[in-house]
């Protein structure tokens, strides 16, 4: 079976989409108005106590933009902000590396949080809560714990599977944000503005037709707006019109909802 066109889960070619079409600003971000909102005021109340906001968590399918959020936040914050991501932390070890390399105020976010094992949520929860790293060296009865200070850090977690944190986790974050699937009108203001950013000519109606087919979901329309311009450079002399648009879902066997081939003989 062929790899899905429309599928939310990020590949290598995301990358470039990362660095090209991802928005810098709360004014380039479309959609998410309630949670844009929380987050501006706190963070302007962080900012007037001159401390890190507190601990975020950002929940909702794949491709919504909860890395993109992450990565604004550290921006309108002015600090610097270190990834990482679940599957990625194994050991207690690489955990407290990671911890203490970050200085005060840095924003360390956590993708698909969900797969962190259960030890390393153990040693988080004094990291999140005192600031606190507790190491324990050697084994036996010679063992001994050493406790470190933290740089006041914000963690910011993101997770597709809500269900799979255990509680101790999530209550302590201070704040829960859960992303939702996007409205026809915002997913054609994502397309517009990539066009833009990729110097590609394309009319309204071409940008309704593509945002149908995008399952309401930015990654996905990215995706599709680059391989329809790839369509349209090559049979259209660039511009991509409603038929255009329509020829070029129709090659990629996409239909006016987003389903493929797979999708629809399910």
């Amino acid at each position: 079976m062929s790899r899905p066109t429309t599928t939310a889960n990020q590949l290598k070619e995301d990358r470039y989409l990362d660095l090209t079409l991802r928005p810098t600003s709360f004014g380039e971000y479309m959609g998410q108005q309630k949670i844009k909102d929380n987050l501006k005021i706190l963070m302007e109340a962080a900012q007037k106590r001159k401390e890190p906001i507190e601990h975020v968590l950002l929940y909702g399918g794949s491709g919504l933009g909860k890395t993109t959020l992450a990565h604004i936040i550290a921006k309108e914050m002015n600090c610097q902000i270190k990834v990482t991501s679940g599957p990625a932390i194994e050991k207690v070890g690489d955990l407290a590396s990671v911890l203490t390399n970050l200085a005060d105020g840095d924003i360390l976010f956590v993708d698909e949080c969900h797969r962190l094992n259960k030890s390393i949520e153990e040693v988080l929860y004094p990291a999140m809560e005192d600031f606190l790293l507790d190491i324990i060296i050697g084994k036996g009865p010679s063992a001994r714990t050493l406790r470190l200070e933290l740089p006041r850090f914000t963690l910011i977690a993101a997770t597709t599977r809500i269900g799979l944190l255990s509680s101790p986790l999530r209550s302590r974050f201070g704040v829960n944000f859960r992303l939702d699937f996007y409205d026809q009108k915002d997913i054609e203001k994502i397309i517009a503005r990539s066009a833009q950013i990729l110097k590609t000519a394309i009319e309204p109606t071409a940008l309704q037709t593509i945002a149908q087919s995008a399952r309401y979901t930015p990654r996905i329309a990215n995706r599709l707006l680059k391989r329809i311009r790839d369509y349209a450079q090559v049979r259209a002399d660039g511009l991509i019109n409603q038929k255009t648009a329509q020829e070029g879902l129709k090659m990629l066997e996409v239909d006016e909802i987003g389903l493929e081939p797979a999708d629809r003989h399910i």
